[in-house]
């Protein structure tokens, strides 16, 4: 600031704002462009390791493979990451974070139990097909901390099946279906949704399928499930 002793003091004090101004503005500029790139470093990374997750899992995964994917060393992958694991677990906030408001949502929609049956095998299969990781995670979660996992899933409210269940009491009691265990019922549809998903290796070993075939079959699944439901609690 030397260069500024020489001026008058009036002159002093404009150039010195003007010169404080300018310091400011690129300070701002400098710290936007930096958090600009490390968010698209950290996007870019999430989507590739969305990818190697997809196509890997969980155990078949390696850093380096994600960092390939990214088009990265495997240095900064650690910078923002330091392990798969940790990595996992913001991918599975992600998904699991829109996946539940989606499942809650069709357990309260106001509408019929055949709909709503129609609505809730639709939705998990979708998920499911964007997120094929989840079900494995969402199994060795519940092993490893249950409480803590349902706590954080539920949030203090009912369990959607409890909720669930409400409705085909009423059904069954209104005689527009045949008495069953809300459970069974229960169940039924969830295993049907989701038992491929996590014998999708041996599945597609045993049936010959590819990655294409699978998710057309699925697709297929999201109306025959709940038909098949749906007739087998007919009166």
């Amino acid at each position: 600031m030397q260069f500024l002793a020489v001026l008058p003091a009036k002159q002093n004090s404009k150039k010195f704002i003007k010169f404080s101004s300018l310091s400011l503005f690129l300070t701002i500029w400098l710290n936007y462009m930096v958090k600009g790139k490390k968010d698209s470093t950290q996007e870019k990374i999430l989507a590739a390791a969305r990818k190697v997750f997809q196509s890997k899992g969980m155990a078949g995964a390696r850093m380096q493979d994600i960092a390939d994917e990214a088009g990265i060393n495997k240095a900064l992958l650690h910078y923002y990451f330091s392990s798969k694991e940790k990595l996992f677990e913001v991918i599975f906030k992600e998904a699991f974070s829109q996946f539940f408001p989606k499942i809650n949502a069709a357990i309260d929609a106001e509408i019929g139990l055949d709909e709503k049956i129609r609505y809730f095998c639709r939705e998990y299969i979708d998920m499911m097909l964007q997120n094929p990781f989840l079900p494995l995670f969402v199994l060795n979660e519940l092993n490893k901390h249950p409480d803590s996992f349902i706590r954080k899933t539920w949030k203090n409210r009912e369990s959607p099946f409890k909720r669930f269940s409400i409705q085909i009491e009423a059904e069954i009691k209104k005689k527009n279906i045949r008495s069953v265990n809300p459970a069974e019922l229960f169940i039924n549809m969830l295993s049907m949704c989701i038992f491929p998903f996590v014998a999708k290796p041996l599945w597609m070993a045993a049936s010959g399928m590819d990655e294409s075939a699978f998710t057309g079959f699925m697709e297929e699944r999201k109306t025959a499930i709940p038909k098949f439901i749906i007739e087998s609690i007919k009166k």
